[in-house]
């Protein structure tokens, strides 16, 4: 299966909580998008492993998403080596991804900088020919995204470009929740995180309303690039 876009994050929800009404339109429009995992989360001080995989699942339903794979990389300790850049490049020649989003490139959690660095080294390594890669008894074919881009997480990175995501903000909404175990709720007895607080929790709308106001739209994500964004002409920009 060919994918038009492949959203990677260092832990299930990263995906959801940086992009995921982005991926909610361009699904919309008909693209195919898959999601990876780098890890299970394992670390993560709610919930379980076990729960986190069903919440994965079930915000996958919610996006609409063609594929979610997780690589089982060591949560808080996997590095961005040959092992682990080799277990990327395969999928990204499976999959052939035109675009691939990505972790914010400095964040709070020590996994987002480094899952960000390890996928947009391996998206170029998986252009080379003579790194030779066997996927599943195939042998694979160098593919090179044409763009990276990187998600904003928990600091507020100034974006290059955002994503009108206006009427998909309660898709979002939904994908993110599906971690019931992972934020805020009354009910729930487990420890307080600083992602699951009432704070955290509204701070998904009024981040999005604030990007969307700064470019008059009601909500908006926004990303980082590598190089330059091209436009066929001045009518493309907003």
């Amino acid at each position: 299966m060919k994918l038009d876009i492949l959203a990677f994050g260092a832990h299930p929800d990263d995906v959801e909580l940086g992009c995921s009404g982005t991926i909610a339109k361009e699904v919309f429009l008909g693209k195919k998008i898959g999601i990876i995992d780098l890890t299970r989360g394992e670390l993560g001080t709610r919930g379980s492993v076990p729960i986190r995989d069903e919440e994965a699942k079930k915000a996958a339903s919610v996006l609409g998403v063609s594929i979610r794979e997780n690589l089982n990389m060591r949560d808080g300790f996997f590095q961005n080596d040959e092992q682990n850049q080799l277990e990327i490049i395969k999928r990204i020649r499976k999959y052939k991804p035109e675009i691939v989003l990505c972790n914010a490139i400095d964040d709070r959690h020590i996994d987002h900088g480094k899952g960000s660095k390890l996928v947009s080294d391996a998206c170029f390594l998986s252009g080379l020919r003579k790194i030779e890669t066997n996927f599943e008894g195939i042998s694979q074919e160098a593919w090179r995204p044409k763009v990276v881009y990187h998600y904003i997480q928990w600091k507020n990175i100034e974006p290059d470009f955002v994503v009108d995501i206006s009427d998909f903000i309660e898709k979002k909404t939904a994908a993110i929740m599906a971690y019931s175990s992972q934020f805020y709720s009354e009910n729930n007895n487990e420890p307080v995180t600083p992602i699951a607080t009432k704070n955290f929790l509204e701070s998904i709308h009024y981040r999005s309303q604030d990007l969307g106001r700064l470019v008059g739209v009601e909500y908006a994500e926004g990303f980082t690039v590598e190089r330059y964004v091209a436009v066929n002409s001045l009518g493309d920009l907003k």
